[in-house]
């Protein structure tokens, strides 16, 4: 049976949860290259020919939490763990002004071990001194850190739900004793809260289905999402799900896979039901694909990439999962290299903070 329509931009055609699960499910390789044109079409309209430039700080490998899959759980007793002084930190800010990026992105595992205060007087800093746009990634925080934070001039938060399939999400990752996780209630209290709000999905996650990564597109046109980050499930080898001993059985034509073009296709149909949003080009798509991964995910409807900014004396041991793209290079090379991708694919560096564009 044919796949549906694809919509055009601009016109009131929508693609319901039906159309979503059916492109997903489609092989046929020139129906795909419709739905590569189709996206990118639709990035142009919605947030242009500009590729922003975000500066990724990764300014502590330390985490409470014991996710299935991820070389930074706390249970990992074999990784070195750091965390990066505020002056390191505004040293790789500066960094990031000097190369013409508008945004940083400082990340972390979940630490408390990183204070309130103590990140919001960096914050406070980074916009002082160097004035540059501020995104977060540091976990489940309380809402009086979220709050906090905005206050001193954060403008962004990312926080990825992996997976709209509660089961599944509890498996990956487990609870904190007496704390629940609901990272939509969280998500929700950043927009109130004032950030513009990104999430996201990992693709192939062992016992995830077709089904779930359909419903998990359509959440994100619900959640009216500001940025979208949208990678291939790649665990690390010193965890269960390394081995698979987490999995969650299905049949085996109901596993959607970890392969790049299962990646490529979710980026496309996100970007067709969320036109507007800043979607990423992944650290993670390049380490799949190390020749031109970022740039097909590039031409497929992301508009973001995040060159790495962190001290190469940091950078190896924020291990989330082997064999990182780029791990080895400077911050000058990064930038270099990503400059000369973007330009080869007929795409410009964008400018500024490169917030999401409303229509």
């Amino acid at each position: 049976m044919s796949t549906p329509a694809l919509p055009r931009p601009g016109t009131d055609t929508v693609l319901d949860r039906g159309a979503i699960l059916a492109w997903l499910r489609e092989d046929d390789p020139a129906r795909l290259g419709e739905l590569w044109a189709a996206a990118d079409e639709t990035r142009r309209w919605g947030v242009g020919d500009e590729v922003h430039l975000r500066g990724l700080i990764e300014l502590s490998n330390y985490c409470v939490r014991a996710c299935g899959y991820c070389g930074l759980r706390s249970a990992n007793r074999e990784i070195e763990r750091y965390r990066m002084s505020a002056d390191e930190v505004l040293e790789c800010a500066r960094q990031a002004e000097e190369y013409g990026y508008g945004t940083v992105v400082l990340q972390s595992g979940e630490d408390y071990g990183i204070h309130a205060d103590w990140m919001a007087e960096l914050v406070a800093a980074i916009k002082r001194e160097i004035g540059l746009a501020v995104t977060l990634s540091l976990g489940e925080r309380p809402d009086d850190d979220l709050a906090l934070w905005r206050t001193a001039g954060a403008d962004r938060y990312l926080l990825r739900f992996e997976t709209s399939d509660d089961e599944l999400y509890r498996l990956i990752h487990p609870d904190l004793p007496g704390r629940r996780s609901d990272r939509f209630a969280i998500l929700a209290t950043l927009k109130r809260l004032g950030y513009e709000a990104g999430s996201g999905i990992m693709v192939g996650i062992p016992g995830q289905t077709w089904d779930s990564v359909a419903d998990d597109i359509d959440a994100f046109r619900g959640l009216d999402l500001d940025m979208i980050g949208i990678g291939p499930y790649i665990s690390h080898p010193a965890t269960p799900l390394g081995d698979r001993s987490w999995a969650r059985e299905i049949a085996d034509d109901a596993q959607i896979p970890s392969d790049e073009i299962t990646v490529y296709k979710t980026v496309a149909l996100t970007r067709l039901v969320c036109p507007e949003a800043n979607i990423p080009s992944t650290t993670a798509l390049a380490t799949i694909n190390k020749i031109d991964g970022r740039e097909l995910g590039l031409q497929r409807g992301a508009n973001i990439v995040m060159p790495n900014l962190t001290p190469p004396e940091y950078r190896q041991r924020y291990e989330i999962y082997p064999d990182k793209a780029c791990v080895n290079e400077t911050a000058e090379m990064c930038r270099g290299c990503l400059q000369g991708r973007i330009e080869a694919i007929g795409r410009e560096v964008g400018s500024g903070p490169g917030g999401r564009r409303r229509a």
